[in-house]
């Protein structure tokens, strides 16, 4: 991989869509429930804090793979504007931490109809900017998944003031990242690891800022025993691999495909499920 060109070719001919969508539906399921278990049974209520040490660990992988000459080539400088990258990191630390901060005010059944929301905002946003239109058989099929997740998280959705704030804040910087992320890896050669290297120091210095306006005070209070952190250090990790697998995925799709409900069609059935629907209630109710 001696040019980002050839990263690239390489990266769409062994993590073709199929094997894109899957890895990332997969993390996607996983990590809701990783992040609302350090939030609820470990009792970890600093959702930016969890962000930034997603982002955190993601860098300091990120850097191993690039001590190794692992890590993807990324285009030269001058084709990408230091702007546009910039931007990615700054919209990418509001997605992140308003998603994690959602999570913990509200239960998964209304965290997962916020995210329906997302898909129609990127349609829309797309349609506006780009005057990108999408197919009536792409409607349909977006359609009726999101109805599927409304009538699964119909009885999950327990919210207060401030979390539904939080989950509508959360929508359209959501929508402007996978828009972002899309746009830059299909017409500027970007592999997913390589756009991640950049973006991510900006991402965590808007999390180290969101911090003291969103999470309560007593971070540094907090059982860091080896239980705790195991389970964090776990969501960190499913941090990385979601937007690894969500980079990937739209590197080879449409936004608005990539925005697809079906991950949150699994873990909104899930959260009807007892065993699941007790520590969800439990840990979505303030502090």
């Amino acid at each position: 991989m001696h040019s980002s060109e050839g990263a690239k070719r390489q990266q769409q001919r062994f993590c073709g869509p199929p094997v894109a969508l899957t890895f990332n539906f997969a993390v996607a399921v996983g990590i809701i429930v990783a992040n609302k278990m350090v939030m609820g049974s470990v009792g970890f209520k600093f959702p930016i804090a969890l962000s930034l040490i997603h982002y955190a660990v993601a860098l300091v992988l990120m850097a191993i793979l690039k001590a190794l000459s692992l890590l993807p080539v990324a285009p030269p400088s001058k084709s990408t504007p230091f702007s546009s990258l910039f931007a990615l990191g700054a919209v990418m630390s509001l997605s992140t931490g308003l998603a994690n901060v959602s999570l913990k005010h509200n239960s998964v059944g209304f965290y997962q109809m916020a995210k329906i929301a997302v898909t129609p905002t990127i349609v829309a946003a797309e349609f506006m900017l780009f005057q990108k239109k999408v197919s009536f058989q792409k409607v349909i099929t977006l359609a009726t998944v999101s109805f599927g997740v409304a009538v699964a998280t119909v009885t999950d959705l327990e919210f207060n003031f401030f979390g539904a704030c939080v989950a509508l804040a959360w929508i359209v910087p959501s929508a402007v990242n996978k828009i972002l992320w899309s746009n830059l890896q299909q017409s500027g050669h970007w592999t997913a690891l390589a756009l991640m290297w950049k973006t991510t120091p900006v991402t965590i210095f808007f999390l180290l800022a969101l911090m003291p306006l969103l999470d309560p005070p007593g971070l540094l209070l907090f059982n860091w025993n080896f239980r705790n952190s195991c389970a964090i250090i776990i969501s960190a990790l499913f941090g990385f691999l979601l937007q690894w697998s969500g980079a990937l995925a739209l590197g080879s799709l449409a936004s608005e495909e990539v925005a697809n409900p079906v991950p949150n069609l699994v873990v909104a059935y899930a959260a009807r499920r007892p065993p699941c629907r007790t520590w969800c209630w439990a840990s979505s109710r303030p502090s």
